[in-house]
């Protein structure tokens, strides 16, 4: 077996076991070594462990050093190992290698770098001794599960006995915030106070916060902001002295609010409930505070406060409003309120303008009258607000005294009830609800009536009114008052009007062909005159059944005066049915005593003496009369008669279809030979009709002749006559001409000596206006040539001045006469203005005197 040569650079180690001793030895480099038969190399070679600057590598199971720094080694020469355990290795200026056993976890790993203000919370996993620096190499023992903060900035150095558990960043409390923590264990927080493991509280002051080890943030707390308008509602958890040092308890409520602080911070000790909106009363609104809070914070249960506006207020935990705000009642002058008292209360109340106390019971009512504001005392309810209720002299109420039970009908005056009164309504049948606004007159005799009321929907009217009912012409209504067990009969045209007890009285009328029972219901009944159709069936002497038709005309006669004659209309409740019946009986006992034959020629007689009977001279009477309610009936019209056997009345048809068949083919031979007769005499008239209008043509003709020959004549002696007047016309036309020829010439030379005359004086006006003028402008410039030579003698004067005219007036006469003829003045006359002058008999021109005043 050959042996290997191992060469080693620097900075290089190799592990080479020895079999012989089942050791294995570190080689490092540079070396070149030759192995033995019994050594093989078990790892590397392999570069050395070179960890940067600011670099660190976790070793497992290292190596064991004394204190010295020195490898122990075990009886075979080789390195103790700490099997399990790891070792942190930094920066070193020289490589190293591993010894047998030892193993790098991975590659180094830069340092962590914390900058300012980022934290490293640690944990010990074993019990250890720490040097601090900073504390001048004093020793810090770590045991288990102690915890401590490594703070930036700075290069964190790891340990095996320590485990980051987290990093840690500053908490920002910003204004108006707090940052709520839990204690981990106990500890002491930043104000100095004591917790125990659990506890939570806030930190409250603005800025940056590290929270302590044993610190755990909970959550950021932000400030509850409180308006004008909202407050909160807190709970408080356990006992406890809130931020503004009041003492509160265990499930103690209150409110905060804007008046307290302008923001609220929910301590960790308080609950907020919700937030409560601010309760806002103007002068018009009242509101009933239940269980309301005394001024100790105390709720008063079961108790109320009234509470108007105009205020503002919150409501403290537990309180409650009744209904909300309400509205204060503003009462017109016919308005007013009904009041009931529910517990005893004393007021003040102002009568004859004095005020006086006034007592309630329980139970006792009131009213309040307007005009006016009125807000009801917690002691009352209000039960509701009354109106004067104005009734025309067609309208009522009815109206129930609460004391007495008795009930009466207020109608035609405006109306207030009183606190013992309310209104009542009155029941009535449904049917009479649909039959008070229908019209008698026009569903009279429908067979579809009743189907109509049940179908239609009754007219929606208010129970507390009176009932009324308008009557219609010419019918009656029975009312009847249950009361008073007495009835009335109301005649139309009238509106009737009912008392609380009493109702009308419905009647049903048999209707329909032929007439059934209850088929029409009416509350009125129409007198006539009116009629009804009845349909029945009769059998004649010989066996023939026939179906009749008829219609009876009726009327009531009674005396509306007489009440007993009035009541006599609604003795028989169906008058209808009843006269129907009648009449039918009366005509079957009359058509069996009769055949066929005969009744199917005299019916209508037959019918008309079966119902209306013969009087004395075997005359048909007018009328039937029904004494027991005064009906009459006047007429009876027989509308159909038909055989109800099949045969007979094809039989009847047939002979009535060739009875008609004969007619009409006389009636046409008739119409013929009438027609051919009237042709011949239409001939006749024609040919005389043209003889005579030939003649009077040939006379026509000859006076057409005798009038041209008479137009000849007249035309000759006319010519002759025209020229002759004609000639005569115009000498007198041409006479006339001339003379009006003349007129003109004669009104025309007039005009021309009148024109010349006008212009000849307008010319002299005007050359003599105009001389006026200029004398008047000749005039006006001497005055004001005048005035300028003044206004220059005077401006010369002034310019001179006074003082020098004296001297000139005391100086030498020829020096003056110089002076003077230098101004350009001929003469003048010096005056103390004292001394009177005439000025005419100078010598100076006047318009060259000057006068001058010597002052004094």
């Amino acid at each position: 077996m050959t042996s290997k040569i191992l060469r080693l650079k620097p900075h290089e180690f190799v592990h080479i076991l020895d079999s012989n001793t089942n050791t294995v030895q570190l080689s490092e480099g540079p070396i070149v070594y030759t192995l033995k038969q019994h050594e093989s190399i078990v790892r590397g070679p392999e570069p050395m462990i070179l960890i940067p600057p600011l670099y660190y590598a976790t070793i497992i199971n290292p190596v064991m050093r004394d204190s010295n720094g020195d490898l122990v080694k075990d009886a075979y020469g080789q390195a103790k190992i700490k099997h399990g355990k790891e070792e942190i290795r930094f920066h070193k200026p020289l490589p190293f290698p591993l010894y047998p056993g030892e193993e790098i976890d991975g590659v180094p790993e830069p340092l962590k770098l914390l900058k300012k203000g980022q934290i490293f919370r640690l944990e010990a996993i074993s019990d250890f001794e720490e040097i601090k620096e900073e504390k001048k190499g004093k020793k810090t023992r770590r045991k288990v599960g102690d915890q401590w903060y490594f703070e930036g900035p700075g290069f964190y150095y790891p340990r095996t006995e320590v485990s980051i558990k987290e990093m840690i960043h500053p908490q920002i409390i910003k204004q108006d915030n707090a940052l709520q923590l839990r204690a981990r264990g106990e500890c002491i927080d930043c104000y100095g106070r004591k917790h125990k493991t659990g506890e939570e509280w806030l930190v409250r002051e603005a800025g940056e916060y590290i929270p302590g080890v044993d610190e755990e943030v909970v959550k950021m707390v932000e400030a509850i902001v409180l308006t004008r308008t909202t407050a909160v509602h807190l709970r408080a958890k356990k006992t406890f002295e809130d931020a503004y040092k009041v003492i509160r308890r265990a499930g103690d409520e209150w409110l905060v609010d804007s008046t307290i602080s302008p923001t609220h911070l929910p301590d960790v000790d308080e609950d907020v409930v919700g937030q409560v909106a601010l309760n806002e009363l103007t002068s018009l609104q009242y509101c009933i505070v239940l269980d309301p809070v005394d001024e100790h914070g105390k709720p008063q249960l079961g108790k109320s406060q009234l509470r108007s506006g105009p205020v503002e207020f919150f409501l403290n935990p537990g309180e409650r409003l009744d209904g909300g705000i309400r509205d204060v009642y503003i009462l017109n002058d016919d308005q007013a309120l009904l009041l009931r008292c529910k517990e005893y209360f004393e007021e003040m109340v102002a009568e004859k303008n004095k005020k006086i106390k006034k007592t309630h019971d329980p139970g006792t009512r009131w009213m309040i009258y307007g005009p006016g504001k009125y807000i009801p005392p917690i002691q009352a309810e209000v039960i509701e607000m009354r109106s004067r209720i104005p009734l025309h002299i067609n309208e009522g109420i009815y109206v129930r005294d609460l004391f007495t039970g008795r009930v009466s009908a207020i109608v035609g005056e405006t109306y207030m009830l009183k606190p013992n009164e309310e209104l009542w309504e009155k029941k009535i049948p449904e049917i009479v609800e649909k039959l008070i606004n229908k019209d008698p007159v026009s569903t009279r005799g429908n067979k579809e009536n009743q189907a109509m009321l049940s179908q239609q929907d009754a007219f929606v009217r208010d129970p507390t009114r009176v009932l009324t009912y308008r009557i219609p012409d010419n019918a009656v209504v029975q009312i009847y008052d249950y009361k008073k067990k007495k009835n009335r009969i109301q005649f139309g045209p009238d509106l009737a009007m009912l008392g609380p007890d009493e109702e009308f009285t419905l009647m049903s009328l048999s209707g329909g062909l032929p007439k059934k029972p209850r088929v029409i219901t009416s509350i009125s009944l129409l007198l006539g005159p009116d009629f009804m159709t009845d349909k029945f069936i009769v059998e004649t002497s010989d066996h023939a059944r026939l179906s009749l038709q008829l219609a009876y005309n009726w009327y009531f006669d009674i005396d509306k005066r007489n009440p007993k004659d009035s009541n006599r209309i609604f003795q028989i409740p169906d008058f209808v049915g009843d006269a129907c019946k009648t009449m039918a009986s009366k005509i079957r006992a009359i058509v069996a005593g009769m055949s066929f034959d005969n009744f199917h020629k005299e019916c209508a007689r037959a019918i008309r003496i079966a119902v209306f009977g013969l009087d004395k001279d075997n005359h048909v009477n007018d009328y039937f009369r029904f004494p027991s309610n005064n009906l009459i009936i006047t007429n009876i019209d027989v509308q159909s008669v038909e055989p109800v056997d099949q045969d007979t009345l094809r039989l009847l048809q047939k002979s009535v279809q060739l009875a008609i068949k004969i007619t009409t083919e006389s009636q046409e031979a008739e119409a013929k030979q009438d027609a051919k007769r009237r042709e011949a005499e239409a001939n006749g008239k024609i040919n005389q009709l043209m003889i005579q209008n030939d003649v009077m043509s040939e006379e026509k003709r000859k006076q057409l002749l005798e009038l041209k020959s008479l137009s000849a004549a007249i035309s000759k002696t006319g010519i002759a006559k025209a020229v002759a007047l004609a000639n005569a016309e115009t000498t007198n036309i041409n006479g006339k001409i001339q003379v009006q020829q003349s007129q003109s010439n004669a009104d025309a030379f007039s005009i021309i000596e009148t024109s010349k005359r006008k212009r000849q004086e307008a010319f002299y006006n005007l050359d003599y206006e105009h001389n006026k003028k200029m004398d008047d402008l000749m005039l006006e410039k001497s005055v004001e040539l005048s005035k300028i030579d003044s206004d220059k003698i005077s401006v010369m004067v002034d310019a001179i001045g006074i003082k020098t005219l004296q001297r000139i007036a005391t100086s030498v006469p020829k020096l003056k006469s110089r002076i003077l003829n230098s101004l350009g003045l001929k003469g003048f006359i010096i005056s103390d203005g004292k001394s009177q002058m005439n000025l005419f008999s100078s010598k100076v021109p006047i318009q060259n005197r000057i006068l001058y005043q010597k002052k004094d």
